[in-house]
């Protein structure tokens, strides 16, 4: 296991092209200190260029995932603090990863915690699961994509009702609202997330780096917009060495071996 800024983020790489990203902060609910997301951005950026990873978990741990920003680190900032803190480029590896991510959720994601997970591409949670932007409590609102990012995942309705009252949600109202891609037992959390990005990173992972990006940046385009990314991203995949491999293996009736060329 390889460890990064003082072990508050710890990267284990797994057979299958797999790694796992998990938060460690357990004496203060992964909290989003300044260190934590500085270390969370590094691992991000190696994983991004890392050519043996194809798929990416990332979990807080099988009690609690994120409980939000560092209020004490809040507290007595000022406007121009904030500004200069530059979270958007803090979280940018994490956005822009092209490898596919996938949350495994137990516990607590709330705040920033919540946000963290919404900048992943699938969620996993277990039945302890339970996800919340509480910021307008402490008189503030989401700054790292929670307005945005929430909508698009939820609805406005369902939205608005969660970001006004600040209330929790279940793991299975989430799932209800289209937060949560699958539901299940907290034990099966991990084993499940590893499994299905065991499953996506021996696929093809130029195309699923193009469905990726497509699907991005298709939401907030028109729909003409978006069909015509789809259509220039499937005719790229057509020059790859794994369309030829993948189509000539479902001829032959054998299993593809691709090899992301």
């Amino acid at each position: 296991m390889q460890e990064a800024s003082e072990q508050e983020v710890l990267v284990e790489y797994l057979d299958g092209g797999v790694a796992v990203v998990r938060l460690n902060r357990p004496q203060a609910t992964n909290a989003l200190s300044l260190s934590l997301q500085a270390a969370l951005s590094q691992a991000f950026a190696a994983l991004s260029a890392d050519e043996g990873v194809r798929a990416i978990v990332l979990t807080g741990g099988e009690q609690v995932f994120a409980a939000g920003g560092d209020i004490k680190g809040l507290s007595e900032a000022g406007p121009i603090d904030i500004m200069l803190r530059h979270t958007e480029r803090v979280w940018a590896p994490l956005e822009q990863c092209p490898k596919p991510v996938i949350a495994a959720v137990c516990g607590y994601a709330f705040g920033g915690g919540s946000e963290l997970a919404m900048h992943c591409d699938i969620i996993v949670a277990g039945e302890s699961a339970s996800f919340a932007q509480p910021e307008i409590r402490i008189g503030i609102m989401p700054g790292i994509g929670g307005t945005q990012r929430l909508v698009r995942a939820v609805g406005k309705f369902n939205a608005m009702q969660m970001l006004l009252t600040g209330r929790p949600v279940t793991a299975h109202e989430a799932q209800r609202m289209g937060l949560v891609s699958s539901l299940v037992a907290d034990a099966e959390v991990m084993p499940e997330a590893i499994r299905m990005a065991r499953l996506i990173a021996a696929m093809p992972p130029l195309a699923a780096m193009q469905i990726k990006e497509v699907v991005l940046a298709g939401m907030d385009a028109s729909l003409p917009a978006a069909l015509m990314l789809e259509r220039k991203a499937n005719q790229l995949l057509f020059a790859t060495r794994d369309q030829k491999e993948g189509m000539q293996a479902f001829i032959e009736k054998r299993r593809a071996t691709f090899e992301g060329k």
